[in-house]
């Protein structure tokens, strides 16, 4: 049961941040959350989770150094 429910609230967010792609809105909190549910169950996604974050971190450290100027 608990597999499933993860699963499908996964999938939920994935759905919502594609519809939040075409339309205004939180889409990366969205697809982070819906890999962050479905790595526990697919390695796949768990790898998509670490390079979302390795990419999150680096774009928010390059942020950070340009508004520090």
């Amino acid at each position: 049961m608990k597999k499933i429910a993860l699963i499908s609230l996964g999938a939920l967010c994935m759905l919502l941040g594609l519809v939040f792609v075409i339309i205004p809105g939180p889409s990366l909190i969205f697809f982070i959350a819906g890999l962050f549910c479905l790595s526990f169950y697919y390695p796949k996604a768990r790898d998509y989770l670490t390079l979302c974050q390795k990419a999150l971190t680096k774009s928010c450290a390059y942020i950070d150094k340009k508004l520090a100027r």
